[in-house]
């Protein structure tokens, strides 16, 4: 099959909301659509809030081998399986999130370290000994999430997101998908104005902002619409695929 390229040579795929379906599933269509970006020369990579584990199966069944983003740009992976850069989220903030989580016992918590996952059910014994990566929090109470975030909305040193309106997403300050990005791009002789960004929520803003295009998905929250170059269908409509025809291959 023969493309007529425009200028992109990276495109940077969100998973949750985005690549998966509701079932967190990638449909034949947006796969099939990611092989032909693949063979046309187009870097993809994997750009997402989840932490290694669960987003290299993702990627090792699409037969990627390029880059990969996770826990919010808290870690850069040169290609699967090899470590590229690691930001670490200072314990002491680890547990002041902790401790302030506390407070509401029915809000969810979880936090990625390089040594696992923990959360409300199971927590670290020892949490200065750990190289914490990302802390969240989850509740469909968004009365109690806003409560937290207007707290930890006036600490230093953090940035802060979400990957769903019931959630907040915490990383060390400075560190999102654009910081990754614009890492990997030095890394691989890239521009940003090159890089195609794709996602829903607003830990992808950062990310859908500095790129050449920035593409939110039909079911994106509206701050991301807003802060988009172009709205594609949504993640039931194969709105990736529908973006790699669009604007990273002329079909």
């Amino acid at each position: 099959m023969a493309y007529e390229m425009k200028r992109y040579r990276l495109l940077a795929l969100d998973l949750d909301g985005t690549l998966l379906n509701d079932r967190s599933e990638v449909s034949e269509t947006n796969a099939e659509w990611i092989r032909h970006a693949v063979e046309a020369g187009v870097m993809v990579c994997a750009s997402t809030g989840r932490g290694f584990q669960s987003a290299v199966s993702i990627v090792e069944r699409l037969g990627l081998d390029s880059p990969m983003i996770t826990v919010n740009g808290g870690e850069i992976w040169e290609k699967p399986h090899s470590l590229h850069k690691r930001t670490i989220l200072d314990s002491d903030k680890v547990i002041g999130l902790h401790k302030l989580a506390l407070d509401y016992p029915e809000v969810w918590f979880w936090a990625y370290s390089t040594q696992g996952i923990y959360n409300k059910e199971i927590w670290a014994e020892e949490p200065k000994s750990h190289e914490w990566l990302k802390f969240g929090y989850y509740t469909e109470d968004l009365g109690q999430l806003g409560k937290i975030l207007k707290e930890i909305s006036g600490w230093d040193g953090l940035e802060i997101t979400n990957s769903s309106p019931n959630n907040i997403e915490i990383n060390p300050l400075g560190i999102s998908k654009a910081s990754a990005l614009a890492e990997l791009c030095r890394l691989k002789g890239f521009d940003m104005s090159e890089v195609v960004s794709v996602g829903d929520s607003l830990n992808d803003i950062a990310a859908i902002r500095a790129s050449g295009l920035g593409v939110a998905m039909g079911n994106a929250q509206e701050e991301v619409k807003r802060a988009a170059n172009a709205v594609t269908g949504t993640n039931q409509e194969d709105g990736v695929a529908q973006v790699i025809r669009q604007y990273v291959l002329r079909t």
